[in-house]
């Protein structure tokens, strides 16, 4: 056989076999080109020579709306790529300090500087600036605002005032009155009305003579600081354009939904009181409806079959990783007290709802079977063991790379926060007397 044959033989060959080993990211290309679908829809394998992926990411982890999932999926990304991830000072748990504005300082020194900044926090464009670098891909999410109320009142049933005071639990008497139960600057207020507009660092009660041109007004702002604001109830579309957005493969967005609650945790809201809870949480239904059409509209601009098809081949993808991973299906959900590996238990917010987490199958655990690998065991872990886990690993990175500096930012840092508290805290909303300052300055304190 002539030297020219047997070359052609190999390359044959080469490509078979990359077809068989990438087979996901081959299928998307071949079908973005017979779709005619915009060049950035084809993913990059690793080691292509494909755009660059971007690594630098501040999602902003809004409440109750699917946030939790988005970060898992930076969490492995970052973990996967060596990036570091900025991570709260043990004083803030495992948040940087909310509902307090965020602040350099609630980051601990052995997580900087940073890649990617994804635990909760109350947005500060100014202070996340002096934090990341200047090429940050700004990212959030949405969730449709009477779902979104509907799980925040069950969720923060009791440590919400304004929640815990309601005869009976019942959102229905909330929606009814709703003043009668809210405070504006009671401790966690913010969970009570308009909270995604909170989180954004906009005033969530504004006077309603004002609301409707504040929320135009603010979801333009918003507009302007974020590359992509994604919506819940449009998940895996979502993730399409972030995969396009950051560059990545469809393999560093794959996913399994975390934070869920049982069924029975769960109120079936009819139209009226949807109405209602729209109408309370004024400025947030603004934001949701602005970003959702404008999600819309950049999946139009991709083409809706491409989107479409990437949304199949994303779902393809994540069935095979969990057949991978776990043998078959997912793991099953289990109630906390049902979890025996600890590193798998979500929180429990109170014995009124139950968050449901995964447990690892028999036919892994038990002897004579591989585990999962860690990746998969990452997948299916919350946030809090998750956060933990981070932190540890970064402090022990750091440490080895600066053994002297270490302990003194340490005590640097927690100082920093220490006086910070100790000082009046800002108001966050306007106060219409000193008594109702107090308030506020006393609920910042007891909310970190």
């Amino acid at each position: 056989m002539s030297q020219k044959k047997i070359f052609l033989v190999l390359i044959a060959l080469s490509t078979f076999s990359l077809l068989l080993h990438h087979g996901g990211h081959l299928n998307l290309t071949l079908e973005a080109f017979w779709l005619g679908c915009p060049s950035s829809a084809v993913s990059s394998s690793q080691g292509s020579s494909g755009p660059a992926k971007h690594t630098s990411v501040a999602f902003l982890k809004t409440h109750k709306t699917a946030s939790s999932t988005v970060q898992n999926i930076l969490f492995r990304f970052a973990e996967r790529n060596n990036l570091t991830v900025a991570l709260p000072i043990t004083t803030c748990d495992h948040q940087f300090c909310y509902p307090r504005p965020f602040s350099a300082h609630f980051v601990h020194p052995h997580t900087t500087p940073p890649d990617i900044i994804t635990n909760h926090l109350r947005f500060s464009r100014a202070e996340l600036r002096r934090l990341m670098p200047n090429n940050t891909m700004y990212i959030t999410i949405l969730r449709e605002p009477g779902a979104m109320f509907e799980s925040l009142f069950t969720y923060f049933n009791q440590y919400c005032l304004s929640f815990k005071r309601v005869p009976n639990g019942s959102l229905e008497t909330f929606l009814d009155h709703p003043w009668s139960y809210y405070r504006p600057e009671e401790k966690d207020s913010m969970y009570a009305r308009n909270t995604l507009t909170f989180d954004l660092g906009g005033d969530k009660d504004r006077p309603s003579s004002e609301a409707a041109g504040y929320a135009k007004r603010f979801a333009a702002e918003v507009e302007r600081g974020f590359s992509l604001v994604m919506i819940a109830e449009y998940f895996d579309e979502s993730l399409v354009l972030l995969r396009r957005l950051l560059s990545w493969d469809l393999d560093d967005v794959l996913y399994v939904s975390l934070n869920m609650r049982t069924p029975d945790s769960k109120s079936r809201l009819s139209s009226e009181n949807t109405a209602k809870i729209r109408a309370w949480n004024a400025i947030d239904a603004v934001l949701y409806d602005y970003f959702n059409a404008s999600l819309w509209r950049q999946l139009r601009a991709v083409g809706l079959a491409c989107v479409e098809r990437e949304v199949q081949l994303l779902r393809q993808s994540r069935d095979r990783l969990v057949r991978s991973c776990f043998g078959g299906n997912l793991p099953p959900l289990r109630s906390a007290a049902q979890i025996t590996n600890k590193e798998l238990r979500p929180w429990q917010p109170s014995a009124k709802v139950a968050i449901v987490g995964y447990d690892l199958p028999v036919n892994v655990t038990k002897k004579g079977h591989i585990p999962p690998r860690d990746e998969c065991l990452k997948m299916i872990m919350p946030e809090v063991q998750y956060t933990r886990l981070l932190l540890r690993s970064e402090s022990l990175r750091y440490r080895k790379r600066f053994p002297l500096r270490s302990s003194q930012q340490t005590s640097r840092s927690v100082g920093q926060v220490r006086a910070q508290r100790e000082s009046p805290a800002p108001s966050l909303i306007p106060r219409p007397s000193e008594t109702m300052a107090r308030s506020t300055k006393g609920a910042l304190r007891l909310s970190q």
